[in-house]
């Protein structure tokens, strides 16, 4: 048997006091480690950290933590803020929008802070980050440079899991882990709670990060739900939460990707609602890069239904909207895969931004619809 060589862990290297320094490097989004590093401090401005950044210059910060996180929150006030120009296509005014979002992230990552074990941020003033760290990212093993957004990342995840978010269909508190989805988005889980069950057996929820929709395929009845993803994070997520809603007998988080093995009378699925590529781990339920999950989902679907069974397909017609995708083209996929629409319940957007008409994307967002497509396979 022969053995696959273990990949060295990345590592960043730069000059101090005519000193040559290396440390590991990590980055959440998993960007290289950058390969021109200056070490900055308390006396940067926000105006001279802003014009490094944008010439591609990583600052490995060694000042105050707090006063790090204010040149920062400077840095982001100076960058371009995106605004629609008249007459301009909704598509291509979404593809500068999510252009100027990664060229956003590219310069505020440049910002670096040094990591000890502990894990500890080691700066002056430094605030314990040691249990959304470890929760986030893991153990510190050796000193190690992040991005400070990363770090921040971690720390409003880690409350996230404290505090919870109350879901209002289980009547109960789900508890998001760092890089899964907070199902924060209510209408889309009132379709899967009203929806007529074909079957109270089996289930299978294909990405089910958090387990909210096993846990209320649970609650309404189901004796068995097999819940899959292929992210090892949200599998854990979901054991911990189906755990504490006394769900664990009924649910069976299960790693893989996509279907499990078998058949089932009912498959659930909510991919990401959006064409496009993910910058971020949140981004991964949000962007769907050229609808793979959403047709593999479709593809497989009838292989894994039982005979009279239904797929139901969670997905809002944002993309329509924004020009991403057409009415169209999802239903010749849904033709194409041998699969017939049942039935269709819809419910309008009812999150804030919906009702933003800031928003330069506000006539799409204010005229999405959410929907669960009850799918069966043609006779």
């Amino acid at each position: 048997m022969s053995i696959e060589p273990t990949q060295p862990a990345p590592t960043l290297s730069w000059t101090q006091d005519g000193a040559e320094h290396t440390a590991a490097w990590f980055s959440a989004s998993g960007a290289s480690a950058p390969k021109n590093v200056q070490v900055v401090d308390d006396a940067l401005t926000a105006d001279d950290a802003y014009r490094l950044a944008a010439q591609g210059t990583s600052m490995l910060w060694q000042g105050d933590y707090h006063n790090a996180r204010q040149l920062l929150s400077a840095m982001a006030r100076r960058l371009p803020t995106f605004s629609r120009n008249d007459g301009e296509d909704v598509a291509k005014a979404f593809y500068r929008y999510r252009q100027g979002r990664t060229q956003r992230a590219r310069m505020l990552g440049q910002l670096l802070v040094p990591l000890e074990e502990g894990p500890a941020v080691d700066l002056r003033r430094a605030p314990d980050v040691s249990g959304a760290w470890l929760a986030a990212a893991g153990a510190v093993e050796t000193p190690t440079v992040v991005p400070l957004q990363d770090v921040l990342g971690a720390v409003g995840a880690y409350e996230w899991r404290r505090n919870g978010l109350f879901v209002q269909e289980l009547d109960a508190t789900m508890y998001p882990h760092y890089g899964t989805f907070a199902p924060i988005r209510s209408e889309y889980l009132a379709l899967v709670a009203q929806a007529p069950l074909p079957s109270n057996e089996l289930a299978f929820d294909i990405g089910t990060g958090t387990g909210v929709l096993a846990a209320i395929l649970a609650q309404r009845g189901l004796k068995h739900v097999v819940a899959t993803d292929s992210e090892p994070r949200a599998i854990a997520c979901a054991q911990e939460n189906l755990e504490l809603l006394g769900l664990a007998g009924i649910v069976e988080p299960l790693l893989t990707n996509m279907f499990p093995e078998g058949k089932a009378p009912l498959v659930v699925c909510n991919p990401p609602w959006l064409p496009g590529t993910a910058n971020t781990l949140l981004d991964n339920a949000v962007y769907d890069p050229k609808s793979r999950m959403l047709k593999a989902f479709l593809t497989g679907l009838a292989g894994h239904l039982d005979p009279g069974g239904e797929g139901w397909l969670i997905i809002s017609d944002l993309a329509e909207h924004l020009g991403l995708r057409s009415r169209e083209d999802l239903l010749a996929w849904i033709e194409k895969a041998g699969l017939t629409v049942i039935d269709k319940l819809d419910t309008p957007a009812r999150h804030p931004r919906s009702m933003d008409s800031s928003d330069p994307f506000f006539d799409a967002r204010s005229r999405e619809i959410t929907s669960l497509w009850r799918l069966g396979t043609k006779a």
